[in-house]
């Protein structure tokens, strides 16, 4: 394809596919981004149609499409034409996240690996943040935290003045959480605090919520279930009722809803909350319902239901272990141990 003048047909439709995007629409957002892509293939137009592909792909991952984003980024890296180090980049740093989505987090490590080596010498200091923020990532979720931890520090170094704030701030949130994973509480509560600080609601709700959540479900991990948790669970439901959010969004609202009933000493209620999960498994991630079945099993144990317990934790171990999480699987394996 040669370089032409942008036609005014592709200029609408990618203005819809941003449109969609800013409103959250994520789903059509990516309809719109494939319609503005065909065009500029149709209109020869290079450039415009690996950018829209880009945002086709994100916009199916924002949806919780993995597979789909998985498919679309593998058509850019096996298209037609030599792809830029930065935009290769960025798509490996897409089919990282998007295979961590679908629980395949040793494939998901390898494609973060080769964003972070191609982005390693750009000038581009955000490409570099992200490639490390989506391979820590899957180290962490994998069990390999000490891995995690070192690249977590590589990271840290990697931040500069030069790059943006929201960045900045989920560079140390993704830090935070491998601290917190590390067992290195004190540092996760620091690297959270100082990715709070970068974090504003009114700049962006949807980060606001993903953060809020993910903050609460590093503290309630480790045991920390006071009021500094319990604002993080009601600052993203907040935040989740006004936009919506995906499927994966409201899941995730409703295990940390569950964990801090389980904590708070409340099992009955918290088996309700994570029990209304359950019935829409495909909508989970094999992480996600080994989580769930975790904490119901424990739950079902704290009000003497040990086949249930045993039930869930089972299913749990399963669940770990096809999401690639041995650790995880191990610790399920200590609770069903302790049952006798």
């Amino acid at each position: 394809m040669q370089q032409m003048a942008v036609s005014p047909l592709y200029v609408a439709a990618e203005l819809e596919a941003r449109r969609r995007w800013s409103n959250h629409e994520f789903g059509e957002a990516a309809n719109k981004a494939r319609a503005a892509a065909d065009i500029a293939r149709q209109d020869e137009d290079c450039d415009s149609w690996r950018s829209m592909t880009i945002l086709q792909a994100e916009s199916l991952l924002a949806a919780g499409d993995f597979e789909g984003c998985a498919a679309v980024v593998r058509d850019l890296l096996g298209g037609d034409g030599i792809l830029a180090p930065q935009l290769r980049a960025q798509a490996h740093i897409l089919m990282a996240k998007a295979l961590q989505g679908s629980g395949l987090l040793d494939e998901s490590a390898d494609e973060a690996r080769a964003a972070a080596e191609l982005a390693k010498d750009e000038d581009d200091v955000e490409i570099n943040v992200m490639a490390r923020q989506a391979l820590i990532g899957a180290l962490a979720d994998s069990g390999q935290v000490e891995q995690a931890w070192a690249e977590s520090l590589v990271l840290a170094d990697a931040i500069s003045a030069e790059v943006d704030d929201q960045l900045v701030g989920k560079a140390y949130w993704v830090i935070g959480n491998v601290a917190f994973l590390c067992n290195r509480v004190a540092d996760g509560l620091d690297y959270h605090e100082l990715a709070a600080s970068t974090f504003s609601p009114a700049r962006n709700l949807g980060i606001w919520a993903r953060f809020n959540t993910a903050s609460a479900a590093m503290r309630l991990a480790a045991d920390i279930a006071d009021a500094d948790t319990l604002r993080c669970i009601d600052r993203a439901e907040l935040a989740i009722d006004v936009i919506g959010g995906s499927d994966e969004d409201r899941t995730l609202l409703k295990l940390n809803r569950g964990h801090w009933n389980f904590l708070a000493g409340d099992p009955a209620a918290a088996i309700e909350v994570l029990g209304e999960i359950l019935p829409n498994q495909d909508k989970a991630t094999p992480q996600i319902l080994g989580e769930v079945c975790l904490l119901l099993g424990r739950a079902h144990d704290a009000v003497g239901n040990g086949s249930s317990a045993r039930e869930y934790l089972l299913q749990a171990v399963d669940h770990f272990e096809a999401a690639g999480a041995p650790q995880r699987a191990d610790q399920a394996n200590v609770f069903l141990a302790a049952l006798g």
